[in-house]
């Protein structure tokens, strides 16, 4: 089983513990950044979505024109775009840059935000079930060789067809992101990758079971599965904790300048509060998966770290890829400086230890 490591693309410098200068959208960081993540051997890269912010096909297209080999995931939300519009504008896009592009589906908690969209729909299984139909008809525009006709509650379309498809025979991979039962049935029906934050050992055993649990009811082959998490890095593991320790002091101070805060009226996602939960049992968990920042900031968005040297963050992704993970989505505090040290410590060590283990099971890497 090969593994990917994505990283992340925002629209300008800014995090926990950076307050933002400059413009929302800043083109000479997102080429900075996007440029740095190829150079430091990523795969992929996301651009993230909210009801607020850029548009994230559009600052993929860019990021896409100033690399050459970095592939994107895209994160979209159903419910606000015409699927067969979508279905052709991530073909077209593929198209364009040879298939280095993956949609990334997250159809979003909070009721509220999701209002700014002109969500209709309050109920989130009802969300849930409109993204399923959102994904049947975007398969069908890129795979369709004749007219279709899809009769859905949220969709219609009659006669649909794309003269354009994804550049690559396989089609454009479907990324998944949700914690709740209804979230886990859609994704056993459309997901090729689930995503999960970063969790526990045990929090990860649960969702991938009922993950390929799910996928056997529709008859699917499992879903790859991939972990997000914000690794923070040092020559020594003291070094480590005393810079987690510094992130976590900045990160407090700062709070009221960078908007990362708990939510005022106390909204969390069932992806935020498997998170909280986790920093309930305590500020680190297995062998080094830190919970502080989910504390701090409610958890609302990929916020659990794992902290040690190079050697030991390492050692613990090896630890995931045992449980079947085999995509990294890592994200530091300081966005560009992070991917390269990413890229120098942590990227090929990972990859030599997992190729290991491989070889060692008698399972040679892919």
């Amino acid at each position: 089983m090969s593994i990917e490591f994505i990283g992340y693309i925002g629209n300008n410098n800014s995090s926990e513990t950076i307050v933002r200068e400059g413009p929302v959208l800043n083109p000479t960081h997102i080429e900075a950044v996007a440029k740095a993540h190829e150079n430091a051997g990523f795969d992929r890269a996301l651009l993230a979505f909210h009801s607020t912010t850029p548009d994230s096909l559009q600052v993929a297209q860019h990021v896409l024109g100033v690399t050459e080999r970095l592939n994107v995931l895209i994160a979209q939300r159903p419910g606000f775009t015409a699927p067969t519009l979508l279905a052709r504008q991530f073909a077209v896009l593929d198209q364009f840059s040879r298939g280095r592009v993956a949609l990334h589906v997250i159809t979003g908690g909070n009721a509220t935000e999701l209002r700014q969209d002109g969500n209709t729909l309050d109920d989130k299984d009802e969300r849930y079930a409109r993204t399923s139909e959102f994904l049947d008809v975007v398969r069908l525009e890129w795979t369709s060789d004749k007219p279709f006709t899809y009769k859905g509650r949220y969709y219609q379309v009659e006669n649909g067809f794309s003269q354009v498809r994804p550049y690559r025979p396989e089609g454009i991979r479907v990324y998944f992101g949700g914690a709740s039962d209804a979230a886990i049935d859609v994704a056993g029906k459309h997901a090729d990758t689930f995503a999960l934050w970063g969790e526990s050992y045990a929090q990860v055993r649960d969702v991938t079971s009922r993950v390929r649990n799910a996928a056997v009811r529709q008859g699917r082959a499992t879903p790859r599965f991939s972990l997000s998490v914000r690794p923070i890095i040092a020559p020594t593991e003291k070094q480590a904790w005393e810079k987690a320790e510094a992130i976590l002091a900045r990160a407090t101070a700062l709070q009221d300048k960078t908007g990362h805060r708990k939510p005022s009226d106390g909204h969390a996602t069932a992806g935020a509060r498997r998170l909280l939960s986790l920093a309930d049992q305590g500020s680190r968990i297995d062998k080094r998966l830190w919970t502080e920042i989910a504390k701090l900031t409610g958890a609302n968005s990929n916020s659990t770290a794992l902290v040690g040297t190079p050697e030991q963050v390492a050692e613990v992704f090896g630890d995931y890829y045992d449980l079947g993970i085999s995509h990294f989505l890592i994200r530091g505090f300081d966005p560009l400086i992070d991917a390269l040290e990413y890229g120098r410590e942590l990227i090929p060590l990972t990859r030599e230890l997992i190729s290991k283990r491989q070889l060692a099971r008698g399972g040679a890497a892919e």
